[in-house]
C-alpha cells in the first residue's frame, strides 16, 4: 500500500523539507505491524513525487489481534489489509510524517503556511459508499477528486467491480491540512478499524480535524465512522464542534454589535429579494435561518429554502421556522440537485469564509448551474476595520474569514463575474457610511434576464 505526494510548483525540491525526509535518501521506518518507506521516484525543480510505501506483516497482524482473534482462522492471513488504504496506513502516516501534520519546518518554517500545488493518489481504497461517497468527503475540502472504481478482475470484466476504488487528489493546499485530511478519511472510510477506539481518540479527531471538520457536511457521518459508531463517544465529538459553531456565529456579531449591522444587513437583502419580484427565494449559507424568518410571514414568497454546512444551526433554525420553509444540510461548493428551479439566491456574509481557490467552485455552482435571475452577494468591506473598536490592526472580522476585500477588490471581482455568466451587477453600501472608507458591509447585486 502507498501514497504519492507530489509538488508541482518551483523549487518542488521544497518538498523534503516540508516532509522532513530527504530526496536523495531512502527513509525506512520500523512500525509494530511491519515497515514503511519513504523514497522519491521523480525529483526536479519543477516537479517531485514522494511516496510512502507501507509493508503489512500479517504475522505481526495476528499476534497484535489478542488470544481470541477475530474472523475465521484463514481469514487472519489472506485478507486485503497489506493491499489498501486503511486506517493501518492512517497510523503509519501520522508517525512518518508526525512533522509535517502537525505543521513544523525548522528549516523553512514559511512554507508550512503556505499553499501550494499538491497532487496525491492512493491506487486502492476501500470505498463501501462507492466512488459517490468518496468524492462527496473529499469535494467539499476543495480538492478536484478523480476516483474510479477497480475491477474484481481485469481479465473477467462481467464480473463487475470489487469495492476499491483509485482516488487522485489535486488542489491548492497547505500540506498540513492534506495529511490532516487523509489522516481522518482514511479510517472513517475503512470499515474494519483496526485499533481500539477510546477516549483518545476523540482527542485526535478534534485535533486533527478542527479547522475543516466542523464545516464539513458529511460531519456527523465522518465523526461516526472514525470513532467506530460509538454514540456515546461521537456525542462528545459533535458537541465540541457544537460548542465551536456557537461561538463562530457570535465573533463577527460582537465585533459589529454597536452598529447593529447584521440586522440592517438582513434588512436590506430582505428588501431587495421583495423587489427582485422573485418568489422562489434560497438563502446559501442560511445558518440559523435569520433572514429567512423575515421572509417567511410574507405570502408573496411561494417557496423559501436555506442551505447550511452545519447541521447544529439548522436544528435551530427549524426549531424557529415555519414547516413549509425548506432547510438542506449541504456544501456550497458540490452539486447539489435540491438547489434547483430558485428564481433569487442570497450570499450573506458567506464568500469570505471559503479559501479563494475555491471561489471558483462556488462561482460555477451558483451562476453556472443554479444560473437564478437575482444573487445577492454580500461580504466585509476591509478599509472600514479600522473604525471598529476592539479590533486589532490587520485582524479579520471573524478567525474563520479566509480573505476580507477592500471595495476595489470585490467590485473586480463581481464585475468579471457578471460578464463571465451573462449577468448585469450593481453595489450598495450598507451600514453607516464613512466619507473616507465607505460602508461596513458591501453588497453586489447581479441581475439576469431570463427567457420564459
Amino acid at each position: 500500500m502507498y501514497l504519492e505526494i507530489t509538488y508541482q510548483r518551483e523549487p518542488a525540491t521544497d518538498l523534503g523539507y516540508l516532509l522532513h525526509k530527504h530526496p536523495e535518501r531512502v527513509h525506512t521506518f520500523a512500525l509494530s505491524y511491519g515497515q514503511a518507506h519513504v523514497f522519491y521516484p521523480e525529483v526536479s525543480e519543477t516537479r517531485c513525487t514522494a511516496v510512502l510505501l507501507m509493508e503489512l506483516d500479517p504475522v505481526k497482524l495476528v499476534r497484535g489481534r489478542g488470544p481470541h482473534g477475530s474472523g475465521f482462522a484463514l481469514d487472519q492471513y489472506v485478507n486485503d489489509r497489506p493491499y489498501v488504504a486503511s486506517s493501518f496506513f492512517s497510523v503509519a502516516l501520522s508517525q512518518v510524517y508526525s512533522s509535517a501534520l502537525a505543521g513544523r519546518s525548522s528549516e523553512r518554517p514559511e512554507l508550512v503556511e503556505q499553499a501550494v500545488p499538491l497532487e496525491a493518489r492512493l491506487p486502492v481504497l476501500s470505498a463501501s459508499g462507492g466512488c459517490e461517497r468518496v468524492r462527496r468527503l473529499f469535494a467539499p475540502l476543495g480538492y478536484e477528486v478523480e476516483v474510479a472504481p477497480l475491477p474484481l478482475d481485469e481479465a473477467y470484466p462481467e464480473w463487475g467491480n470489487s469495492p476499491y476504488v483509485q482516488l487522485t487528489l489535486r488542489g491548492t493546499v497547505r500540506l498540513k491540512d492534506l495529511l490532516s485530511h487523509l489522516y481522518v478519511l482514511i479510517p472513517a472510510i475503512d470499515h474494519e478499524k483496526h485499533y481500539w477506539v477510546g477516549e483518545d481518540e476523540v482527542a485526535k479527531l478534534l485535533r486533527h480535524g478542527e479547522e475543516w471538520l466542523p464545516q464539513h457536511p458529511e460531519r456527523e457521518w465522518i465523526t461516526m465512522r472514525y470513532l467506530k459508531y460509538q454514540r456515546r463517544l461521537a456525542d462528545q465529538a459533535l458537541a465540541k464542534w457544537s460548542e465551536s459553531s456557537a461561538l463562530e456565529e457570535g465573533g463577527e456579531e460582537q465585533v459589529e454589535k454597536p452598529q447593529r449591522l447584521n440586522d440592517i444587513r438582513l434588512q436590506t437583502v430582505a428588501q431587495l429579494l421583495r423587489e427582485s419580484g422573485a418568489s422562489r427565494i434560497l438563502d446559501l449559507g442560511c445558518g440559523e435561518g435569520k433572514l429567512l424568518r423575515l421572509l417567511a410571514s410574507e405570502r408573496r414568497f411561494a417557496k423559501l429554502a436555506g442551505m447550511d454546512v452545519s447541521i447544529e444551526a439548522l436544528r435551530r433554525a427549524r426549531e424557529r421556522l415555519p414547516e413549509e420553509v425548506e432547510l438542506f444540510q449541504g456544501s456550497l461548493l458540490y452539486r447539489d440537485e435540491r438547489l434547483q428551479g430558485f428564481e433569487a439566491v442570497s450570499l450573506v456574509e458567506v464568500i469570505e469564509h471559503i479559501e479563494p481557490d475555491g471561489l471558483p467552485l462556488l462561482e460555477q455552482l451558483v451562476f453556472g448551474e443554479l444560473g437564478p435571475a437575482t444573487v445577492i452577494v454580500t461580504t466585509p468591506n476591509r478599509e472600514y476595520n479600522d473604525l471598529f473598536e476592539g479590533l486589532e490592526e490587520g485582524k479579520f472580522r471573524h478567525h474563520d474569514h479566509r480573505f476580507e476585500w477592500t471595495r476595489a477588490q470585490f467590485a473586480e471581482w463581481a464585475e468579471l463575474l457578471a460578464k463571465r455568466n451573462g449577468y448585469t451587477v450593481s453595489f450598495h453600501p450598507v451600514g453607516p457610511l464613512d466619507e473616507a472608507v465607505g460602508a461596513p458591509t458591501q453588497l453586489a447585486l447581479f441581475r439576469k434576464e431570463i427567457e420564459a
